[in-house]
């Protein structure tokens, strides 16, 4: 026979480490120019400014 458990691993135990398996919402700001919400410290990917200034160019769909 193969390698096997000795005891059963409780709930407990289990769960606790699974406690970091969790996953994180992203963290969303208020962009200054558009007023939609971003990723924090990226450019707005909705009219493609940062930091005040515009560094992509957005072209509207027809």
């Amino acid at each position: 026979m193969g390698p096997l458990p000795k005891r059963k691993v409780s709930k407990t135990r289990r769960d606790k480490r699974r406690s970091h398996d969790h996953l994180t919402p992203m963290n969303l700001v208020l962009c200054p120019d558009c007023k939609q919400y971003r990723p924090n410290h990226q450019v707005c990917p909705n009219c493609g400014s940062y930091n005040g200034r515009e560094v992509l160019a957005i072209e509207e769909e027809a």
